[in-house]
């Protein structure tokens, strides 16, 4: 087989020493620069901070997984872990600086600028890096060929993958499975094709002439797996498992362990830790700032409904929330009956229970300014899946699959599913079931981003208004 690799493949060993020499060089040059630049000179204690800097660093670095090769990692999270690890060099320098009552003899303006512009430099440098690599990657070289062990879905999505990033420089080449060819997957993918068995395999692994192996076998060949497994531990390629998770219905799945027990999450919410502080925060600076904005509205369209039909403003309804725990939901009533029982009737296009007024107030969603007081009290969140009639719930939950796991997360004035369209009456099985499936879609891909995003959507969407009333 022709030697695709070229002289990077041979010196990849040495990558990471080049890298954490690279960042080395990087953490003095800022600390130069920001020296130069403010016309301070260098003397023995900014040898010493740089140095203790340095120390600090490639310690967090190294504890953080930071020098790791990177190849089918994104550069969004390796810049992350290079800013996590650079972040522990100021808060500890400050630290010693506090406790030594040192701080006056170190320029405020240059170490702000030197801690400010390490960080902007190594993103820098390894964003430079990856642009590189995908070049170098993309016309052939720094190639590793790889193999799939068993012809199943999962393989041929790897296969997919594969294919559509050339810049993770790994070539397919081919897949391996025991099976006969009427009892295994038939896969629609060109180069998802069966080469051989897992013996075959084996030998090509022995005879150098494949770098690394996916096994991607159901979860029930375990056994098979095992004893492959045994028989690629007397080679030295790179082997990763493909875990066959899906049919789990995975939400928010991450890696953890128990003492040295390696075990995964299933069904999780992203809002846990510093995470969960940045939702919450998010909720109560956007909530504060549209309820000002919205008081004076909110007043109006009371003394409105007031006015118009008898009956009180606000109408209540038990929905479930977190964890699926019972909270009364607040809207502007819009109805001239405010049902909350066992057989909640959805509202439909021409709904003679609701009102002139109301129907303004449900088109344009000014029916639920009241509930951004609850996102200040916490029951609500600004975006998540919204929060269904208990009624409803007790319904939808028999007869769709994973219905419940929306509530693994605060329900939401606004979400996904709703910006996409799924708003409104769900009188087809298949209106939920996009609406739920949305509302997952939203709970795997969380960001802020996305949340703004939503946000915007909610106000300025050409969608936002279909079927709603």
């Amino acid at each position: 087989m022709a030697d695709t690799n070229g002289p990077l493949r041979r010196l990849e060993s040495w990558v990471c020493a080049l890298q954490r020499l690279v960042d080395v060089v990087v953490v003095i040059g800022a600390q130069a620069l920001a020296h130069t630049a403010f016309r301070e000179p260098w003397n023995e204690q900014t040898t010493t901070v740089t140095l203790l800097g340095l120390l600090v660093f490639g310690l967090a670095a190294e504890v953080g997984g930071l020098y790791r090769p990177w190849r089918t990692g994104t550069v969004l999270q390796e810049t992350k872990n290079a800013l996590i690890a650079w972040t522990s060099v100021p808060l500890i320098l400050f630290a010693i600086w506090f406790l030594t009552k040192t701080t006056v003899h170190y320029s405020r303006v240059a170490s702000s600028a030197w801690f400010v512009l390490t960080p902007l430099l190594l993103c820098a440098v390894r964003v430079g890096l990856r642009v590189v690599l995908r070049v170098v990657r993309i016309q052939g070289r720094n190639i590793r060929r790889v193999a799939i062990l068993g012809c199943t879905e999962d393989a041929e999505r790897l296969a997919e993958s594969f294919d559509t990033r050339p810049w993770l420089g790994l070539k397919l080449v081919g897949v391996y499975d025991d099976r006969s060819a009427d009892r295994r997957y038939v896969p629609n993918h060109p180069h998802c094709v069966v080469v051989g068995n897992s013996d075959d395999m084996v030998q090509a692994c022995r005879q150098g002439e494949l770098d690394a192996v996916y096994i991607a076998l159901p979860l029930r060949a375990e056994v098979r797996a095992g004893q492959i497994l045994a028989a690629l531990a007397d080679t030295t390629v790179s082997v990763y498992l493909v875990a066959d998770l899906l049919y789990y219905s995975l939400l928010h799945a991450q890696w953890s362990q128990i003492g040295d027990v390696p075990v995964v999450s299933l069904h999780d919410s992203p809002f846990v830790g510093i995470v969960g502080w940045v939702k919450r925060t998010e909720d109560l600076a956007l909530g504060t700032l549209i309820i000002v904005l919205t008081s004076i509205p909110m007043l109006f369209i009371a003394l409105a409904i007031k006015v118009k039909s008898p009956g009180p403003v606000l109408f209540r309804q038990w929905r479930y929330g977190l964890c699926g725990r019972q909270i009364r939901i607040l809207k502007f009533r819009t109805m001239t009956v405010c049902a909350d029982d066992a057989n909640v009737v959805q509202a439909t296009k021409d709904d003679p229970r609701i009102t002139k007024l109301g129907r303004f107030l449900r088109r344009t969603s000014l029916d639920e300014f009241p509930q951004f007081f609850q996102v200040l009290t916490g029951e609500l969140s600004l975006v998540g899946p919204r929060p269904h009639a208990v009624a409803h719930n007790e319904k939808y939950r028999a007869i769709i699959h994973g219905y419940m796991l929306r509530h693994i997360v605060k329900p939401g004035i606004t979400g996904w599913a709703q910006v996409n369209g799924w708003r409104g009456e769900t009188a087809e099985l298949e209106k939920m079931e996009e609406r739920v499936r949305h509302d997952m879609e939203y709970i795997r891909n969380w960001n802020l981003l996305l949340d703004l995003k939503i946000i915007f959507l909610t106000v300025f969407g050409r969608k936002k208004n279909r079927n709603a009333y």
